[in-house]
């Protein structure tokens, strides 16, 4: 079906039609390209932002690095609304607050288990700024196209792992926990706060692998344990060539849905941050995930959600993300 679609673009770009039924462009802000490489890209939308070989990387590989794209001075200042939020000086509403599993002490507040990752800031002014800088969204165009959405947003705080290697994120694919498609629509933007490496804990991807399918994803079962929602693929090819990740503060990498990553434990004593957010074309379509591999996933966010917001009556995986998602550019035609 998917072929098929493609095949009707391209037919209707060489004999466009008029009239009512006449094809509608999907500008970005960037002008068009010139280049030598029409129609050759599947991944990437055709401007003149990309170079045809950062489009052929993505292509293959599923991810794009780009070196200091965040300033310093920014990352500082969301750094300091995280300290604020963890020392509890800062309320957001909807924010999800998410510890250790094997931590027992924090970098902000004693006697409490480590904050190792926040998740739905969209409600936080300073951090949601990070979603709405437009170095970020002029890359994210060239995934999504001109309506863009803020879905899903993170800080990252991974910590010095106890010794039970629960610092650790299995191998994952994003979309697990998406109910709306398509896929090709969706990229995540993931800025590191600082240096990261082997030794605390970098991304590890394995390249090509967006061009596959979902998988069924489950708990992985690690003798130390593993932290609340951290699901991991259940199947996946382990001789895979894999690659770590090596950023410098600002840094950011945008990757598909579909790419099968993770990370490493974190051997050092401080703590590796990292700020992201998951971006989507506001022309997607939400889908149905009851039958599917997303059903547990599906099962464990509702219950969340009812506990957290005190709903008794039923709700759906897709009515959680709909009050999440947040405009940052163009119009909002679907999401």
């Amino acid at each position: 079906a998917a072929a098929a679609a493609r095949l009707g673009t391209i037919l209707r770009h060489l004999c466009p039609p008029t009239g009512a039924a006449a094809l509608t462009t999907f500008p970005t802000s960037a002008q068009t390209a010139s280049g030598k490489h029409p129609m050759e890209f599947h991944y990437t939308l055709d401007n003149n932002l990309l170079t045809p070989e950062q489009r052929h990387f993505y292509d293959e590989n599923g991810y794009l690095l780009v070196k200091n794209l965040v300033s310093g001075e920014d990352i500082e200042r969301f750094r300091n609304e995280f300290a604020k939020i963890c020392k509890k000086e800062v309320q957001v509403p909807g924010l999800i607050i998410m510890r250790d599993v094997a931590i027992a002490k924090s970098e902000f507040v004693p006697d409490q288990k480590a904050v190792t990752k926040i998740q739905d800031f969209q409600e936080d002014e300073e951090l949601f700024r990070y979603c709405t800088l437009p170095q970020i969204l002029k890359y994210v165009e060239c995934f999504t196209g001109p309506n863009i959405m803020a879905m899903h947003t993170m800080l990252i705080n991974k910590p010095p792992d106890s010794g039970k290697k629960s610092s650790r994120h299995p191998m994952h694919q994003d979309l697990h926990y998406f109910p709306f498609r398509p896929a090709d629509l969706i990229v995540c933007s993931w800025t590191a706060m600082e240096q990261i490496d082997r030794s605390n804990g970098c991304l590890v991807v394995l390249p090509g692998t967006h061009k596959g399918s979902l998988k069924q994803h489950d708990y992985p079962d690690w003798e130390g344990g593993v932290n609340k929602m951290y699901h991991g693929v259940r199947d996946y090819n382990k001789n895979r060539p894999r690659v770590h990740l090596v950023m410098e503060k600002g840094d950011t990498v945008f990757f598909h849905p579909l790419l099968i990553h993770g990370s490493g434990m974190n051997r050092t004593q401080g703590f590796r941050k990292a700020i992201s957010c998951h971006y989507a074309s506001a022309d997607c379509h939400y889908i149905e995930v009851k039958g599917t591999s997303q059903e547990n996933i599906e099962k464990e966010v509702v219950e969340i959600a009812q506990r957290k917001y005190g709903v008794n009556t039923p709700i759906t995986l897709k009515d959680t993300w709909m009050i999440r998602g947040r405009l940052v550019k163009g119009e909002r035609t679907n999401l």
